[in-house]
This record gives structure tokens, sequence and C-alpha cells, in this order.
């Protein structure tokens, strides 16, 4: 059967269920999953966002994974590898397995797929991959790739999503834009459909090197930007499952009979954004003065209930090279009108960018807003789509938003250039220049004695804290909800959901 009349019986089905009344939740083996935002692409190399990569760690594999843990790496579409005494060259054995069309995956892809990950224009973590000099290929199976320089994180960095294997051949027979939206699948599941602003839908890949493994036929990604009606959903049956569940609503939800309440270890941290190109929000005093204004236990205890850990640093507490004695400023309003007035500041207005429908986004926002204000800072909330406030915070819309992170490798080296190293992302959106941490940030990818390059993230963390280059406020856990017929729904600390183990009875 060809991909388009597959495509079209599944339309005409869901569909007919919709006319019946009946919820997808009850189609067998398709899982329903209500989130936020719609994907923004399928070209792994063009995101940066969780709403992207969670979806396509299931339609791309990796050379390496992480593990279910999220604490160790293990083979993927590499079944073993060698790295040389220098710690320049590491050959990668790669497994019999297939794209979706059936075609093989080589080495010729893998060379393809991490030369646009470091090379093309598109590349949102470029900076990153600099560091291969050269990749070759003595046969379809091998692949040996070279650095500049010994590089501590490489090995973790082939596990991100970023730097999932495509079809080299479909890639350039189709172009980026169409692959983008309907691309040639390496891992569990393809995409059948993109209805944008609505939902994707997945479908189980029979030639996944591990189809065996996969229970679902397929996947529905539902965009329900409101938190309410999203749970409101999951409660009544009408979907399977929904991620992003508000702290506020926990308690109710573990109290119903027919859910699971999912309350799993993440390496999520919730910051303030601080756009630094903005004056004056450029000087470093008045950053450090809102950070000073800004009660961060009162955000845990209003807006998490209790659920959520007051953050003193970008580094995620319980990751690697995580320093716990990193400073935190105390909740001063005086010291923060203070600073103001020394830096010759008086009747700050500032614009703030809310998600609209996000609850807790809101709820942060509205909290802010009073207590900057006992500070003597004014701030204007300003609720968009939350597909529209990605786009304003990478074109500089904006003074203040919340933003969060969460890890895509096990090492820090990822996050740190995303948010200190100057790269394509301008620092978060943030905006923050600072190029001797930039080339601090630079020594500690190549340094490989561990115990100086903790050394060094523990200095970038201190001096992270005294730039002020956003405002860390509280770490989580990731809250999901299921139905109870839903087995093995499961994410990992990095944000994986590991949809090819997951059950539907």
């Amino acid at each position: 059967m060809s991909r388009k009349t597959t495509l079209q019986l599944a339309t005409a089905t869901a569909l007919a269920a919709l006319t019946l009344g009946t919820s997808i939740a009850e189609a067998a083996g398709i899982l329903s999953i209500g989130r936020r935002e719609d994907s923004t692409t399928f070209d792994p190399i063009a995101t940066a966002q969780n709403i992207d990569f969670w979806v396509f760690m299931n339609v791309f594999d990796v050379l390496v994974r992480v593990d279910k843990t999220g604490t160790k790496l293990e083979p993927g579409l590499a079944e073993n590898w060698t790295i040389s005494d220098d710690g320049l060259t590491y050959t990668m054995s790669l497994r019999d397995a297939k794209f979706s069309d059936g075609s093989p995956i080589t080495a010729e892809d893998v060379i393809y797929s991490l030369t646009r990950l470091r090379d093309d224009e598109l590349s949102l973590w470029s900076d990153g991959y600099k560091i291969i000099e050269s990749m070759d290929g003595p046969d379809d199976r091998t692949v040996v790739i070279t650095l500049s320089s010994p590089s501590a994180p490489f090995l973790s960095t082939l596990a991100m999503p970023g730097a999932s294997i495509i079809s080299k051949a479909g890639m350039e027979e189709m172009g980026e834009e169409a692959y983008a939206a309907d691309p040639v699948a390496s891992g569990a599941f393809t995409v059948a459909d993109w209805i944008r602003g609505d939902r994707v839908i997945l479908e189980k890949n029979p030639n996944f090197w591990q189809a065996d493994r996969v229970r679902l036929d397929g996947v529905e990604w539902i965009s329900i930007p409101d938190d309410n009606t999203r749970m409101l959903n999951v409660q009544a049956g009408q979907i399977d499952a929904a991620i992003f569940v508000p702290f506020s609503r926990v308690e109710q939800l573990q109290q119903d009979p027919e859910l699971t309440v999912h309350l799993e270890p993440s390496t999520r941290e919730d910051a303030l954004l601080i756009n630094h190109a903005n004056e004056p929000l450029g000087n470093k005093e008045v950053r450090q003065a809102l950070d000073f204004a800004i009660n961060k236990q009162e955000v845990i205890d209003a807006v998490t209930f209790g659920i959520g850990e007051v953050a003193n640093s970008y580094v995620p507490k319980g990751a690697l090279y995580y320093y716990p004695d990193n400073l935190l400023r105390p909740h001063d309003p005086e010291k923060a009108k203070a600073l103001l007035e020394e830096a010759g500041v008086s009747d700050l207005s500032l614009d703030y960018l809310v998600k609209a429908g996000d609850e807790v986004d809101e709820q942060i926002a509205v909290l802010l807003q009073r207590q900057l204000s006992e500070a003597g800072v004014e701030v204007n909330i300003q609720k968009v789509d939350a597909s529209q406030q990605w786009d304003m915070l990478v074109d500089g819309q904006f003074d203040l938003a919340v933003g969060y992170w969460t890890n895509d490798i096990l090492d820090p080296d990822q996050k740190t250039t995303f948010v200190l190293g100057n790269d394509t992302n301008m620092n978060y959106m943030t905006r923050y220049d600072a190029p001797e941490v930039a080339q601090m940030v630079a020594d500690a990818r190549i340094e490989m004695d561990v115990g100086k390059r903790e050394e060094m993230y523990v200095e970038l963390q201190k001096q992270a804290k005294e730039d002020v280059n956003w405002i860390d406020l509280y770490y989580s856990p990731f809250i999901n909800v299921s139905r109870k017929n839903i087995e093995n729904f499961y994410q990992n600390p990095l944000g994986r959901f590991f949809l090819e183990d997951t059950v539907k009875n």
C-alpha cells in the first residue's frame, strides 16, 4: 500500500471516528498524547525546541543513545565503537538497519547528517560540532570521525536529537523544506500526516531495526494549548495521555482511579530570560537588581505547590558538575532599589512575554509582576500564542520571558554552549555577550582532565550567576498523566519518551 493511500485511509478513519463521536483514545493501538504547542519542523538540525525533539526522538534514531535512566550511553545505530588512544579518532560500526523507505542506513547517510549539523546555515547546533575535522566511510557499515582536538563531551553529543541520522537520498530528492515536513524515518515511527496547528500523526515503522519491540500501531501528538482543556480531555478519556500537567492539578489527578500521574526525575530548569540587547538590561547591576527583587521560594510555594525546588545554577541539580554552593541571591527589594539607583535607572518599565493558556507561565508572570513592582519596576504582561512566543524570542521582541531547558545529552557542554557560549542561538535568545566566558566554554570542552574540567564548570556557574545571564527560578520533575490502560508511558530525565515500549491495553 502506498504512503499516500495509507494516509488517506488514516484520515478517513479519524474523520469517521469524530463523526460518530468516538474519542481518539478508543482507537486500538493508537496512543493519543495531548501537548501544548504544535511541532515546528522535522529537520533535526533546525530546532532547539522540546516540542520538536520529543516527537522526533521516536521518528529518528541516533548513533549513540541515552538509556532509560538518563545516566548512561548505549548503542543506537552504531552497535559499537572504538576511540583512539589520542582521543582524536572515533570508529563507529553501524548495525544492519534501514530507513522507513526500505533503503539501507549507510556510512554515507551518517556522514551527510553530521556534515549538515556542522556546516549547514540552518543548523542551530553547529558550534558544538565544529570540532569534527573529517569523516570517512571505508565501507557502508563503518564511519571514521576525526576530531581537530580531543573532546570530552563528543560521544555524548552524538546522542543529541539534533544529531539524528537522516536519509541523504531522501533529503536531496525532496529538498530541505519538504523533508522537514515529511521525513524519511530512521526510528520507530514514521510521519503519516502533520495537520499544522492540530496534530502530528505517526505510524509504526515496519523497517525500524527494532520493529519487533514496538507494540503501538501509531501515535497522535495533539496540540491542546489550554492546560485545563488538556487535563479535562484526558480525564474524560478523549485522549490517552497528556504532558505538561500543571502543578495545581497534580493532587486532583492523583485521586482519579482511572489515571496515573507520572512525576519523573528530570533535568528541567525554568529561568527568567532577560534580553540584554534592550537597555538598560545590558547593565549587569540592573540584572542583579531584578534577581534580588524576585522571591524564588514564593514562586515554588505559590506556583509549583511545593513540587519544585529553587534553582541556583544553570546546571540542573544532580547533573554532571552541578555546583551546589553556587550563589543564591536572597529576596531583597531594598537592595534591588539601591542597585537601580546606583545604575542611574528610574521608572524602569519592562515588557514580559507570556504564553497564553500556559497556566504556570501566566501564574509566574502575575507573581513576578507584583514582586518587581515592590522594587519600583513596572512590568507589562503581553500574552501571545505559544508558537508565536518562540519567534518573538528569536526576533528579540521582549524584555523578559520565562523559558525552560532540559538537557539533551549527559555532558554539561551542550547547555553551557547554548546559554553561555555565544553560539548561533544568541545564548538562548538573551543576547548575553561575554567573549571571555565563551572562551571558557570552548576550553572546558577540550579539557580531558576530569578534575580540571569540573573546576572550569564550577567557575562558569559562578560567572553566570555574577553576570546574571538569566535569573534561575526552579528545578522540577517532568509531570505527565496517562489513562490506566496505558503501560510503560515513560520519559527519561533528558526528555525522551520511550514510545517503542509503550502498550495500550
